[in-house]
């Protein structure tokens, strides 16, 4: 039985690791945590923010996916979206989904994130 995500993991382009240190640390407010040796030595990056783990492995041939993306559940989104605009990031809303407010941003090398808080406590 599956219990919980453990972490997902996008690509990201060779040499990609410091602008994506600045925005998922600096612009997103994640902190930056260890990678084990044997893969820090692939290259990349891993991200917490409480709970949530987000992994950036590199891959040679990166292309950003058009539609896949993880969805990441923030508190205060009004305030979020201001501060990832604030830092320059696009911000885009999208009101298509019942219960919720939420938005869609990328990561400077083109990842997909979406960005959503339940209009209720869940």
């Amino acid at each position: 039985m599956i219990t919980a995500v453990d972490h997902v993991q996008l690509a990201a382009p060779p040499g990609s690791e410091e602008r994506l240190r600045t925005y998922y640390v600096g612009v997103l407010g994640m902190t930056e945590i260890p990678k084990p040796p044997v893969l820090a030595a692939r290259g990349g990056c891993w991200f917490q923010a409480g709970g949530v783990q987000l992994h950036l492995g590199i891959e040679k041939d990166f292309r950003p996916a058009d539609k896949a993306h993880p969805g990441l559940r923030v508190a205060g989104i009004e305030r979020y979206g201001a501060r990832l605009r604030a830092q320059g990031a696009r911000v885009e809303w999208d009101e298509n989904l019942p219960g919720h407010r939420r938005f869609y941003s990328q990561d400077p090398v083109g990842n997909r994130l979406e960005f959503l808080e339940p209009l209720t406590a869940v």
